[in-house]
């Protein structure tokens, strides 16, 4: 089968101007030839074309830029002569000013298109390298159907503090989604780090919760490397085993997961544990043995605190017909003109589908028509049993 059509590059659409623009060299030689119309024949009108190179600039390359001059030089020669001032002083200036305005213009057109091509470049390196940091979400893995939504809030960046990942391993089919404390580079590192060693890990380890530890020791090298001592990231991790009727989530601090069938809502109840990186503060708290001395100098960020030791996953039914709702917190805490937050339950409820993409793509567009430009990072997974 044929590979279908690749769409325009999406930089390279931006790189061009808007389509007015281009039309507004016909626009000044137009509204020079209506002005040479107009105005006494004692006064030639060619005047204006000196801004043509200029303008032609903008929207063409070096030689239309060179064309256009040698064109505007002309035309306003035929005008002089037609005026009878051909060779008078001040036209001869007009006729050296368009010669430079044209020069300049050449170097203006060759120098943008270069640094759009500089740009171009760096864009694509940087999608690439956003596809390998951010994989696209697969359409199946492990018998389940999945649809993912992948927003920062900066757009120019590609990839924010929202992560996730869907894996198809001997175990199952494993999924992450998570969120990384802070913005910036220094989040965008963690995203890698994290992603890394769930990939590293989720195909040799038998347990989740093991896995997630392995997880939280991998946050707590990256502070430690970095002297960040309230560095985290809320997770959920999930496994569904083909066949089986249930899915095994484990939550390390991350916002509760939503369960979908048609018209209900219903939040999925599971022990709720502190975020990775910050694991251990949990295990000296309850006396572990072997847990790691916790330094009296480490200051914990505002997290929840930990109810309960989780010694196991919690197991969710997942019925034919229902959708498991992975998401960050930059949907349920997206806010409208008015600083109210997003009504995530009340909205899905209205929808009347559980269809994993259905829900994914009326999310893509609820959020940003009730909220707008996005102040987080946003993170959506869909899941449902094949």
């Amino acid at each position: 089968m044929p590979a279908a059509p690749r769409p325009p590059h999406p930089v390279a659409e931006d790189l061009k101007p808007p389509r007015w623009v281009a039309w507004l060299p016909a626009v000044l030689v137009v509204l020079d030839l209506a002005a040479e119309a107009v105005v006494p024949d004692a006064v030639a009108a060619g005047f204006l074309l000196t801004a043509l190179p200029v303008v032609v600039a903008f929207s063409y390359g070096p030689a239309v830029t060179a064309g256009a001059t040698a064109g505007a030089l002309g035309l306003q020669l035929l005008l002089a002569q037609r005026a009878g001032h051909l060779s008078e002083q001040h036209h001869v200036w007009v006729y050296i000013s368009t010669l430079l305005a044209g020069v300049m213009g050449t170097a203006l057109s060759w120098q943008r298109i270069r640094q759009g091509r500089t740009l171009l470049r760096a864009r694509t390196v940087a999608e690439t390298l956003q596809r390998t940091v951010l994989r696209p979400v697969p359409e199946r893995a492990g018998g389940l159907r999945v649809a993912g939504l992948y927003r920062p809030a900066e757009a120019e960046v590609l990839v924010g503090g929202d992560l996730y990942e869907v894996c198809d391993t001997r175990f199952g089919a494993r999924v992450l989604l998570g969120d990384v404390r802070g913005k910036g580079l220094g989040a965008v590192r963690t995203v890698a780090d994290v992603l890394g060693a769930f990939r590293a890990t989720a195909h040799d380890t038998a347990g989740l919760v093991e896995l997630a530890e392995q997880l939280d020791r991998a946050v707590l090298r990256d502070a430690a490397a970095r002297g960040d001592e309230e560095l985290f990231v809320t997770a959920v991790l999930l496994q569904y085993r083909p066949g089986a009727e249930y899915v095994e989530i484990v939550n390390r601090g991350h916002v509760t997961p939503l369960l979908l069938s048609g018209h209900t809502i219903t939040p999925v109840r599971c022990p709720f544990e502190l975020p990775l990186g910050l694991g251990s503060l949990g295990r000296a708290a309850s006396g572990e043995p072997g847990a790691p001395a916790v330094p009296e100098v480490r200051a914990v960020p505002a997290v929840p605190t930990v109810p309960e030791v989780q010694t196991g996953p919690a197991a969710v039914a997942l019925p034919p017909g229902h959708t498991l709702l992975l998401y960050t917190d930059g949907v349920s805490e997206a806010r409208d003109a008015a600083g109210a937050f997003y009504p995530l339950a009340r909205r899905l409820a209205t929808l009347g589908t559980t269809a994993p993409d259905r829900l994914v793509s009326f999310l893509a567009r609820d959020v940003h028509a009730y909220a707008g430009a996005l102040a987080d990072d946003l993170a959506v997974l869909a899941l449902a049993r094949e």
